[in-house]
């Protein structure tokens, strides 16, 4: 390498340093869902888990269409006293345009949902909050579930339709399963599971598998 080379390598890496260096230092991490996500209204009144599940699946589905992130997509319902649920917050898989691992749907819908009502469990107020994934959640998600206050929580596509594709859910076991159901948080899966696994294996042939 010639000293014109050397000095030009060295620039680069030290600039490139410094910004990690600014980066690191600002403390601050902001995410946001993608436009078209912003769009649905809390107004309508819900009476059915497949009809809860469909909006799941939706931004599932969109979420690849408009290349704004993963396959995966959530929405926290609250269910009144009649028996019917209103929408409190959607949310879909961040990782990629965001740079940020822990945007998976469910942990986006939690935090949105918990952010707009002001608790940090949804539970903690007396509500009946319940979570709708377009797949079962991997070893983060179960953890966000336990701890984000819902009452319930409703699945599409299985564990094995991600892994099929090449996504790594963790280490998800029955007894996860249980403990959630210990913990008073009830667990209903194969809600629109074909259609949920529909747009996995879509995702599969033309999207990036980001944590294999």
């Amino acid at each position: 390498m010639s000293a014109v080379s050397a000095v030009a390598a060295f620039g680069a890496a030290f600039a490139l340093t410094k910004n990690y260096r600014k980066r690191a230092r600002s403390g601050s991490v902001t995410w946001d869902l993608p436009a078209w996500a912003k769009n649905y209204s809390s107004e309508k009144v819900y009476t059915s888990d497949e009809e809860m599940m469909s909006l799941a699946v939706e931004l599932s589905r969109r979420n690849v269409e408009e290349g704004t992130g993963g396959p995966f997509g959530s929405a926290i319902f609250e269910r009144l006293e009649n028996g019917t649920c209103r929408l409190v917050s959607v949310g879909c898989n961040r990782v990629v345009p965001m740079k940020n691992s822990g945007l998976h749907g469910e942990t986006v819908a939690i935090q949105i949902a918990q952010d707009k009502l002001g608790l940090y469990s949804l539970r903690s107020e007396g509500g009946n909050y319940e979570l709708f994934t377009s797949c079962e959640p991997c070893c983060m998600c179960l953890g966000a579930t336990l701890w984000s206050g819902v009452n319930r929580i409703v699945c599409a596509g299985k564990k094995e339709d991600a892994s099929a594709i090449g996504f790594d859910e963790g280490p998800v076991f029955e007894e996860s399963y249980e403990h959630l159901e210990k913990s008073g948080v009830k667990v209903v899966r194969n809600v629109l599971r074909e259609e949920a696994a529909e747009v996995l294996r879509n995702y599969g042939k033309i999207g990036e598998i980001y944590n294999r």
